[in-house]
């Protein structure tokens, strides 16, 4: 198949590194910048590329596209990629809010377009087949606890490139691990708790979160994320009446009861992501990650914000217009 690419930064390049020794083709870069572009497109030996979307979006030649821009872009990228017939990969988010996800899962639905989202802890080997245990009622959840930890004050990514936008920890970093916890338990929350404070003086947005719910069936989920930590942690805890396991993101390894696993990489298991997507659309399957999957997540996700608004009222933040 053919890709079109909308966005050059660190998910970008994860995404044309996973795919460039595969049959696939990089056929199109979309980007805001020439310069960068054109040096990404080059280095990755894409056919073209355009500061155009609608111009990629208009080649018949493009079978799918992989929308890894601004986060606040996704929504409205991925309606248009959605409008163009094009099989569409999100990058998480898939939107800033509810409503926003709601609409581009209605749009792919009515469209009969295959929609994936690129939510990369659920791909994990390991969880897959805790997750089928759970599922088989061979293993039950007993709670669930997921932690982000960054230093954030300048818009500075991972890769240390400076950023023209701002991330956000709620509906980017949160989301990930909310939609694990729902995912790996398999319910929605009955009751939620959350506390975020008023936006940083110097980053103009919350830079603290955290989530408790109770989940349908009597499990437990507790996130926490900051983006004022010292000590960069991301991991995820599943405790079963069986076993415990724990996976270090950052350092690839996994921690159960009674053993201590390499795994795979970050980089490495977002592949799995793209090269599922890419399969289901050959398979004529749905992806492991479809959009109306990670709809519970940004249920809980709204109830956040909707929490933080009633208290500190409603207007723009860095990220989040």
């Amino acid at each position: 198949m053919k890709i079109c690419m909308v966005g050059y930064g660190m998910m970008g390049t994860w995404h044309s590194e996973a795919l460039k020794d595969t049959h696939h083709e990089l056929h199109v870069a979309v980007g805001r910048r020439d310069e960068p572009l054109a040096a990404f497109a080059k280095k990755f030996h894409y056919r073209h590329w355009t500061t155009k979307l609608a111009a990629a979006l208009a080649d018949d030649e493009v079978d799918a596209v992989v929308i890894a821009n601004p986060s606040e872009a996704h929504a409205d990228t991925a309606l248009a990629s959605i409008s163009a017939g094009k099989a569409t990969l999100v990058e998480i988010p898939i939107a800033m809010s509810l409503e926003g996800a709601e609409r581009v899962v209605a749009a792919a639905d009515a469209a009969r377009v295959t929609l994936g989202v690129v939510h990369p802890m659920r791909l994990r080997p390991e969880m897959v087949a805790l997750r089928a245990r759970i599922a088989a009622s061979a293993e039950t959840v007993h709670h669930v606890s997921a932690r982000f930890f960054i230093r954030r004050l300048q818009n500075v990514g991972a890769t240390g490139y400076r950023r023209s936008w701002t991330d956000n920890l709620l509906w980017h970093h949160m989301a990930h691990l909310v939609d694990f916890g729902c995912w790996i338990i398999g319910a929605e929350p009955s009751r939620i708790q959350s506390y975020m404070p008023a936006p940083n003086l110097r980053t103009g947005t919350p830079m603290d979160c955290i989530i408790v719910a109770e989940m349908q069936g009597g499990s437990s989920l507790a996130a926490t994320g900051s983006y004022l930590g010292h000590e960069r942690l991301y991991d995820t805890l599943v405790i079963t009446d069986r076993d415990s396991y724990r996976i270090d993101i950052l350092g690839n390894m996994l921690f159960t009861g009674t053993e201590t696993t390499r795994i795979a990489g970050e980089q490495e298991n977002c592949a799995f992501v793209i090269n599922d997507f890419l399969a289901a659309i050959e398979a004529r399957r749905a992806p492991a990650v479809t959009g109306a999957s990670v709809l519970p997540a940004m249920r809980m996700l709204q109830i956040v914000q909707d929490a933080w608004d009633a208290r500190f009222g409603i207007h723009s933040l860095p990220g989040r217009p």
